[in-house]
């Protein structure tokens, strides 16, 4: 972690600054995919091996979780994954318009109790955010094993127009 967290974290722009995400990656990919809440980096790590011309970005506050992502992307080097060991929010605030063509939001914290759900990452704020930063065609890939959670994520879906239903299955 120690070595390999400062290679791939990502560095925030200073307030009112963008940040091309294409820009973190030595190689030019051919799209940039973002995981926010990765966990223990399982999914992030398959989808950074099976797909090294994407760039991968994730995003989990959680140290477990970094440390978990870190040593299974480690060996073998997979060199498409960048880091933001904190919070989602101000890195989605400083990405370019139409930069991600990919995001995922699996099992989310479901935060059950009613004075906690302000904090659930799928809300209305967050999925204005997302059409913005996602282009044309691209896919937000939500998951969740909270049947309460999703309720409230196809009602959030339902009041946002820049997205199309497209499971065919639940």
């Amino acid at each position: 972690m120690v070595e390999l967290l400062p290679r791939l974290r990502i560095e925030l722009p200073p307030a009112g600054r963008r940040l091309d995400p294409a820009t973190l990656f030595a190689d030019q990919p051919a799209g940039i995919w973002l995981e926010i809440g990765f966990g223990d980096g399982e999914h992030l790590a398959w989808q950074a091996a099976a797909n090294p011309n994407i760039g991968l970005i994730g995003a989990e506050p959680y140290v477990n979780g970094v440390a978990s992502l870190l040593s299974r992307i480690a060996s073998p080097a997979l060199n498409n994954v960048r880091i933001l060991d904190d919070d989602v929010r101000p890195l989605l605030a400083a990405l370019t318009p139409a930069s991600l063509q990919r995001v995922f939001v699996l099992f989310p914290d479901p935060w059950p109790k009613t004075r906690h759900h302000r904090r659930r990452i799928v809300n209305d704020d967050t999925l204005v955010t997302l059409a913005h930063l996602m282009s044309p065609g691209a896919e937000l890939r939500l998951a969740t094993d909270d049947r309460d959670y999703a309720r409230a994520i196809l009602f959030h879906m339902q009041q946002q127009s820049a997205f199309q239903w497209l499971a065919r299955r639940p």
